[in-house]
């Protein structure tokens, strides 16, 4: 049976197009899955704290096996967020474009689960750094929403688009490889325009949910 880990990145509540979308994917999704585990983080509207140099000496200490006991409480929330993401088998990550890139906590979220030794390993061989995932078999789903329009592939402006493109990034460094992205573009754009992107992108995930 799969299970469902749905991170909400909008700082915004019901006026989030990405949230809206995203819910609409995970019902129609456990519709489908029904005795299936859904869990949600909310990155958007509650505080991760960002990596700092209590973290970073922490994360990289030469043996982990024997962190100091200050140092791991230091982990605490990153361990947490790394084993809620290892539990389950699917992602969906909600996140609209903030100046070309994801909002503050979802860059939050990435910095807590990006660690060495739990998703993903780093080794030297003459000098030359190999990374090795350490995350498997999962799929990932990215629920964004854009104010323009053109920030996808082949788009006008997709040069331009650092959001959707780092989680692709990121993802895909720790082993998450099988990512879809659904956006609904325009929200600076005509009214009319933006709610024909947003008819549109629900319509796809709707789809999605039957066989994600």
């Amino acid at each position: 049976m799969s299970n469902i880990l749905v991170v909400q990145g909008s700082p915004r509540g019901e006026r989030s197009h990405s949230r809206r979308l995203a819910e609409a994917f995970v019902s129609a999704w456990q519709a489908v899955h029904p005795q299936a585990q859904v869990t949600r983080r909310e990155v958007g509207r509650a505080l991760i704290a960002p990596v700092n140099e209590a973290f970073i000496a922490a994360a990289f200490y030469p043996e982990p096996e024997a962190r100091p006991q200050v140092m791991q409480a230091d982990l605490t929330l990153s361990d947490t967020l790394v084993e809620e993401l290892k539990a389950h088998d699917r992602l969906v990550i909600a996140a609209p474009m903030h100046n070309f890139s994801v909002p503050s906590g979802v860059k939050a979220w990435i910095d807590q689960i990006v660690r060495i030794g739990l998703t993903f390993n780093h080794s030297l061989d003459n000098g030359v750094s190999h990374y090795e995932p350490l995350v498997q078999g999962k799929k990932a789903l990215i629920v964004t929403s854009r104010g323009d329009f053109g920030f996808g592939p082949g788009g006008p402006l997709e040069h331009m688009n650092h959001a959707d493109t780092l989680l692709r990034t990121v993802l895909g460094f720790i082993g998450i490889t099988d990512v879809t992205v659904v956006a609904a573009e325009g929200e600076e754009s005509a009214e009319r325009s933006f709610a024909l992107s947003c008819a549109e992108a629900e319509e796809r995930l709707l789809a999605l949910a039957r066989t994600f």
